[in-house]
């Protein structure tokens, strides 16, 4: 064990709280939308809007993957290649 090293995160911020202001949120994933986009955007079926100032980061997480799952998550990914 080495410790953390300069500049090493301990945490990852997903959504910042500015991004929650154009995201929306569905039962498996985040769909963040440009804020300004040069291109119709189409509409996030089956997601409800994020409130405004929401913020997912690593270090709020109240759901951790076990080893079990992590090893079928590893063996779904070795299927799919």
């Amino acid at each position: 064990m080495i410790g953390i090293r300069p500049g090493e995160k301990l945490h990852e911020v997903l959504v910042t709280e500015d991004e929650s202001r154009h995201a929306y949120e569905a039962s498996d994933r985040y769909v963040i939308l440009p804020e300004y986009a040069s291109w119709a955007l189409r509409e996030v079926e089956d997601a409800s809007r994020m409130d405004a100032g929401f913020r997912y980061s690593s270090d709020a997480n109240d759901r951790w993957v076990g080893v079990d799952e992590l090893r079928a998550m590893a063996a779904d990914v070795k299927a799919v290649v």
